[in-house]
């Protein structure tokens, strides 16, 4: 079966990446896997950081399987199979390796601006799924 993994990070721009995402899944009669990274927070040398790292991550992660729960039901009556999965590491790397797990045969993602140029024009996300995957990625304003 098809597969197109849509990326989200519940920002405002999500729910156009979501219209997107479930266009073409439904062009390709193909299953859509709706993807939250949570980025680890920086790491800190302080007992006190630790704990307070370990917990927001604890936290972070919990609101994003709540919010991708949400999601899936409200998705499910767009006729189409839907998975949701939920993973800890650097956005970019995870989307690409996790696209790689799937077979995706597309990846829907956002665009932010951040940084130099290509990555203000692009984002830094996006930047590195463009360059890294090896399926086609739709990236969406």
């Amino acid at each position: 079966m098809k597969s197109v993994l849509a990326a989200i990070d519940f920002s405002a721009g999500g729910k156009h990446v979501m219209a997107e995402a479930v266009t073409l899944a439904r062009a390709l009669a193909a299953r859509l896997v709706v993807l939250h990274v949570v980025q680890p927070p920086p790491v800190s040398d302080s007992d006190t950081g630790g704990l307070m790292s370990s917990q927001y991550a604890a936290l972070a992660a919990e609101s994003a399987a709540a919010a991708l729960v949400r999601l899936q039901k409200k998705l499910q009556q767009h006729a189409i199979t839907i998975q949701t999965a939920r993973l800890v590491g650097i956005p970019g790397q995870r989307i690409v390796d996790c696209a790689h797990e799937l077979r995706a045969d597309y990846i829907v993602l956002g665009s932010h601006g951040h940084g130099a140029l290509y990555d203000l024009i692009v984002g830094r996300t996006a930047s590195h799924v463009l360059k890294h995957a090896s399926c086609p990625v739709v990236v969406v304003p």
